[in-house]
């Protein structure tokens, strides 16, 4: 006979929106999520003052797991200090906030990551090699040339595209340009 289900600990779900709520705002730029909408929606019996309260300890909590990446051994030992710390979490709590990282952990860091740079990135290159058929010198006709178009920007940002033309010495220059990089990215990386 298959053992019953585990039943959520008494309050899970009200903690659980207030954990989506807290990342909702914190890391997924939803700037309408307010602590009126989620004590409203999720604690609209508690006091003002005491929602306050627990919505900046599970946000201080969420930010000291977002920021340590934790893993779920580094996880559990810290939420096992919190639940023996004076003024701490439950353990009920514990259980709730370690299944939401299970659940939110890579998103939560790749917005993390996201938020950080401070410049475009590279996210998506096309290539094609064409023939010309004009040129205002007649010794270009006919010779092959590389379009390359990328395309840069930031998530949630739109994107700006940049278009290169290289004949084949530049594209002989660039590549051994590129090679020289991955030489040098090889030696830091390189474990001694």
């Amino acid at each position: 006979m298959a053992a019953p289900a585990e039943q959520p600990p008494e309050g899970s779900k009200p903690l659980t929106g207030l954990l989506s709520g807290i990342a909702q705002a914190a890391y997924y730029g939803n700037a309408g999520v307010t602590e009126e909408l989620l004590r409203g929606q999720l604690y609209p019996e508690v006091a003002p003052e005491e929602f306050r309260a627990l919505r900046a300890k599970m946000g201080g909590l969420l930010q000291s797991i977002a920021s340590a990446d934790m893993d779920l051994n580094q996880l559990e030992a810290f939420l096992t200090a919190q639940t023996k710390k004076q003024g701490g979490i439950t353990s009920d709590q514990a259980a709730v906030i370690a299944k939401f990282w299970k659940n939110h952990r890579i998103k939560i860091h790749e917005s993390l990551i996201n938020q950080s740079r401070w410049d475009n990135v590279l996210k998506n290159m096309n290539w094609r090699v064409d023939l010309k058929s004009q040129s205002r010198h007649i010794d270009q006709i006919n010779t092959p040339v590389a379009i390359v178009e990328m395309e840069l920007g930031k998530n949630g940002q739109e994107s700006e595209f940049l278009c290169l033309e290289f004949d084949e010495a530049k594209v002989s220059q660039m590549l051994k340009k590129l090679s020289e990089i991955e030489e040098s990215m090889t030696l830091l990386t390189q474990t001694t």
